[in-house]
């Protein structure tokens, strides 16, 4: 199978042919270990990129935050919070591995997610910025 013929075959047949070689490699080699621990470390920067994502939001507003009212404030904070414990929890014991505990996971962060959306909402809505 020559260079130009894997131009001219299919994305997707191309794209699982990949996958097939690593994952026989990573399985002739008897690197899972090695996988286990990168997926590990992936989890473990992915859940940093969303705290300082959080954070980069928070610092270019923080502001305009200062100037709601403390019952806003408290529900944008509180409901980052618990978003942030969800995820931290999620990633790093395993959290949800049955099915009532991704429905509780689901729960938790999507009303956080939601408190958050309807107070910025809100806030936003009513300034007179």
């Amino acid at each position: 199978m020559g260079a130009g013929s894997l131009r001219r075959m299919n994305p997707t047949v191309r794209g699982f042919l990949i996958i097939f070689l690593i994952s026989g490699l990573i399985t002739a080699l008897s690197l899972e270990s090695a996988v286990t621990t990168l997926f590990f470390l992936v989890r473990i920067v992915f859940f940093l990129a969303i705290a300082l994502l959080i954070f980069f939001l928070w610092r270019d507003r923080r502001s305009e935050i200062s100037l709601w009212p403390v019952r806003s404030r408290v529900v944008l904070y509180g409901g980052v919070l618990l978003a942030v414990i969800n995820l931290g929890l999620a990633f790093a014991l395993d959290y949800p591995s049955s099915t009532g505990e991704v429905l509780i996971f689901i729960a938790v962060l999507g009303g956080s997610v939601y408190a958050v959306f309807r107070v910025w909402r809100d806030q936003m809505r009513y300034a007179n910025y």
